[in-house]
């Protein structure tokens, strides 16, 4: 098997002498190619190369949730074709490793490189389906390219979060989950719509729901996790079914330590709920409209502010090893 490995020098959880531990193990395994990351986008750049290649048929993201989302959206970049495309594996190196975790494979990342040569072995895979996100033909984003996201998407409140916490690290900061906390209560000690909201979901066939302060857009359960605690936005969420969407509107207070509280005691069965928590599950296109400008992020990468952004859930879009 010829195989691509796509290494993120600044995983946050891997030295140099474990990457090169892991690299020496797949080699052993696969005729290996391993490439090291040196700008952002690079890892986009390699999983598109390996998409028009002829004979790679593994591409292995060492790294975040954030190298994952690149290389898959290099793999997909003429959309998704499961049978002919080369398959996605993944050896988490980020801070929360999301989409590996999700796929039920060990954080740690010898472990995780051990659990994937034994499923080349025995041949074990899946096919999972993922969610694209686009400017809204008719507005102001329309030009705006699509983009590929494997286990969430944020349209408002943890969107600009996410930014802080970027802003943070781009200063020398580590990423930590208590960095996240506390920029997450400086994002609402600062947030100048969380009494009214400024987000109207649409869908066809259904009446708008507008007022929403902040959107949740989820591929996968959970949602992410704080050390080894799983939070479940949309508990329903799965590879195998469309996008589920949790909208709060309403951010008070009271209402932030509720929600905030069903958050940290979530579970498989029950996620945020209440009087102003719109919950909807296995959705295939909706639009997210902001009478304002707000930010968006994907897969945990601020992506900047938008007014309008069309999202699809695609079934069985990409085969991965698991």
């Amino acid at each position: 098997m010829r195989a691509l490995l796509v290494v993120n020098p600044a995983a946050t959880t891997t030295s140099a002498r474990t990457r090169d531990v892991l690299i020496h193990a797949l080699a052993s395994e696969m005729k290996l190619e391993a490439v090291t990351t040196e700008y952002r986008g690079h890892a986009q750049d390699l999983g598109r190369q390996a998409a028009e290649s002829k004979d790679i048929e593994l591409v292995v993201a060492l790294g975040g949730d954030g190298t994952v989302n690149e290389v898959v959206n290099g793999l997909l970049h003429q959309g998704p074709a499961p049978d002919r495309l080369p398959r996605l594996a993944v050896v988490p190196g980020g801070s929360t490793n999301v989409f590996a975790r999700a796929l039920g494979l060990p954080n740690e990342p010898v472990e995780a490189t051990g659990a994937l040569l034994d499923a080349l072995r025995e041949s074990r895979e899946r096919t999972v389906g993922l969610g694209i996100a686009a400017g809204t033909a008719g507005t102001e984003d329309e030009a705006v390219p699509s983009r590929w996201f494997t286990f969430c998407a944020g349209f408002g409140f943890d969107a600009g979060v996410i930014g802080r916490v970027e802003q943070q690290r781009e200063r020398g900061k580590r990423s930590t989950h208590a960095l996240y906390l506390r920029q997450a209560v400086r994002q609402f000690l600062d947030e100048p719509h969380r009494r009214h909201g400024m987000i109207t979901l649409k869908r066809a066939g259904e009446d708008p729901v507008s007022d929403l302060v902040m959107s949740i857009v989820c591929n996968t359960s959970p949602w992410t996790y704080l050390g080894n605690r799983p939070v479940y936005a949309s508990p329903k969420a799965s590879f195998e079914t469309g996008l589920d969407v949790l909208g709060l509107s309403r951010m008070s207070t009271p209402a932030v330590a509720r929600y905030a509280t069903q958050l940290l005691t979530s579970s498989p069965e029950k996620g945020p709920h209440g009087k102003h928590a719109l919950s909807l599950h296995d959705l295939t296109d909706f639009t997210l409209h902001s009478k304002v400008p707000l930010p968006l992020q994907m897969d945990g990468d601020h992506l900047g502010l938008r007014t309008s952004v069309t999202f699809t859930g695609v079934r069985r879009a990409l085969r991965v090893i698991v």
